[in-house]
């Protein structure tokens, strides 16, 4: 009995440890309505910066805004507000804390404090993180946005700024002094263009607010993004391991408020044209019901995805236009890839028309577009890597696509078009008796599909599948170390109707293990390559 109870025991403290090992950084931020998260209703135009702070961070820190409209150093604590905080920090967490806007209405005995006070109360808060081993941050209030007839900008917090310097330089706190870059910032800006980084909203232009609103404390989208870029500049200075951990896009796309954009449309719209440099897209956890066209003006840009990001359309070759004409199969791609140097990460596509004939989830035509651990949902067509010479134009140059450790799946010919394409630790699902592949090279062109190192799976049922079939006559696709599932038949190729296909496409094998791969029985017309000749491949196309 004794020897269970101690197992037990040890089994409980390892799981605990190993429960504390993995728990993420927390960063908590404390203060008031101008950090604090805000309600979406009604189209609700106001952010607080510390609702798109959180979005600068990585999944190994997780940043809690425990922010709140109307609060102030005395106010929040006697809410009870600070007591979780306090009792789920652990060693190491920071804590930001930002208040003054509030302690200034010493009018209302339940929030105001005086100057000294005030001070007390953050040396309390500071000393109560320090306790549990916590790093407190202290932030100057932001400067509201008040300017006299002639244009001066007038501050408005009185002392409370300077008690917050006072303290920090007592006890040895790093100090964010917002109110000063708050200041520079309005200054240079000027009264009437600072009006559209705050509430200031235009009457019919808002459900929320039809009547309008002139405020000139509380920010909105544009202002929350400028400032909380402007908190993280500071910590990169003044805080660099913490700043180490930041993984700041230029826009956030995000269904809860915490964005810039809550479509990822939106988000594309304002890639500068010919941008130079790379321009980053977070896009949030969600579903972003959304049909997207990226033309190729907006070039080299990386798209990454938070958790579980999922862009989803339900378009398909059969429906009608605005024009009554069929969309075909290019026009039914959820998102179409137009621009080059596109590298787009943990990301799922689908297209869900369902088993209705071409539909396509992805359509590329830049160039170097690359994929990491993203998939591809559809049915047949889901994958179209279009390239150049898919109605047999004269090639304009070879477009290269990369997926790399990517999912796709689908039914018949659901990866399939002209551009060079290298897929590398993929699975291939196939779900239904068809075929996978349908390449259209070019003639000129010396790669078509090469697959090294994939997975060719099946769903259940699914019995009979082809490694591909030429949509062009020179179409090229090239398995290099792959397995395959026993529902790949053994003839492997299919010719599709024109009888000379097989005298010029090129399918080739190098490798294959699995139930599907055999050497004796596939078509004649293909190859097994040498190791020799696999391995120039290797070399050219895979590193």
């Amino acid at each position: 009995m004794m020897k269970k109870l101690f197992l037990a025991l040890a089994l409980f403290c390892f799981a605990f440890a190993e429960a504390e090992e993995q728990r993420p950084m927390h960063v908590y931020l404390i203060g008031d309505s101008t950090c604090a998260n805000k309600n979406l209703d009604k189209q609700n135009p106001e952010r607080g910066w510390g609702q798109l702070f959180r979005a600068f961070f990585g999944e190994d820190v997780l940043v809690e805004n425990h922010a709140m409209n109307g609060r102030s150093t005395k106010s929040f604590r006697a809410e009870g507000r600070w007591e979780p905080i306090y009792s789920q920090m652990q060693k190491g967490d920071y804590v930001f804390i930002q208040f003054g806007h509030n302690d200034e209405k010493v009018d209302r005995p339940k929030v105001g404090s005086v100057p000294e006070v005030f001070a007390d109360n953050l040396r309390r808060y500071v000393n109560e993180t320090r306790e549990k081993g916590g790093i407190p941050v202290l932030l100057t209030p932001i400067a509201r946005r008040h300017f006299t007839e002639e244009g001066q900008l007038i501050k408005t917090h009185g002392e409370y700024p300077d008690r917050v310097r006072q303290v920090a330089e007592e006890m040895g706190v790093v100090m964010l002094d917002m109110e000063v870059v708050t200041e520079e910032w309005l200054k240079e800006l000027g009264d009437e263009p600072s009006r559209r980084y705050f509430m200031w909203v235009k009457k019919g232009t808002s459900p929320l607010y039809p009547d309008g609103r002139e405020d000139n404390t509380h920010l909105n989208v544009a202002g929350a993004h400028v400032v909380s870029r402007m908190v993280s500049a500071l910590v990169e200075k003044q805080i660099p391991e913490l700043a180490a951990k930041f993984q700041i896009p230029d826009v956030v796309v995000a269904q809860d408020g915490t964005g810039d954009f809550f479509t990822l449309k939106e988000a594309v719209d304002v890639i500068p044209d010919y941008n130079n440099g790379t321009f980053k897209i977070r896009l949030s956890e969600g579903v972003y019901r959304e049909k997207i066209s990226i033309p190729w003006t907006k070039r080299n840009v990386l798209l990454y995805g938070v958790g579980k990001a999922v862009v989803s359309w339900d378009d398909f070759a059969n429906r009608k236009n605005i024009k009554g004409q069929n969309m075909g199969t290019s026009g039914s791609a959820t998102i179409y890839f137009g621009a080059d140097n596109w590298t787009v990460d943990n990301i799922t596509f689908e297209n869900t028309a369902g088993r209705v004939g071409q539909a396509v989830a992805v359509q590329t035509l830049g160039n170097n577009l690359r994929f990491r651990h993203c998939r591809f949902l559809g049915n047949q067509d889901t994958l179209y890597t279009r390239g150049t010479g898919n109605a047999n134009e004269k090639i304009g140059g070879e477009r290269w696509n990369y997926f790399d450790n990517c999912y796709i799946e689908g039914t018949t010919d659901f990866i399939f078009g002209a551009a060079a394409a290298i897929f590398r630790n993929c699975e291939i699902c196939s779900l239904s008796d068809s075929y996978v592949t349908a390449a259209s090279t070019v003639e000129e062109q010396e790669v078509g599909y090469i697959f090294f190192n994939c997975r060719l799976t099946a769903a259940e049922g699914v019995t009979k599948c082809y490694l591909g079939r030429p949509w062009r006559p020179y179409a090229k696709t090239i398995f290099i170390n792959c397995e395959l599932g026993e529902h790949i038949t053994t003839e492997g190729w299919q010719a599709w109707s024109n009888k000379d296909n097989p005298s010029t496409t090129y399918y080739a094998e190098y490798g294959s293990k699995g139930k599907g791969a055999v050497k004796k029985g596939r078509v004649e017309w293909s190859h097994q390559l040498t190791k020799k000749e696999a391995q120039a491949l290797i070399e050219k196309y895979m590193k």
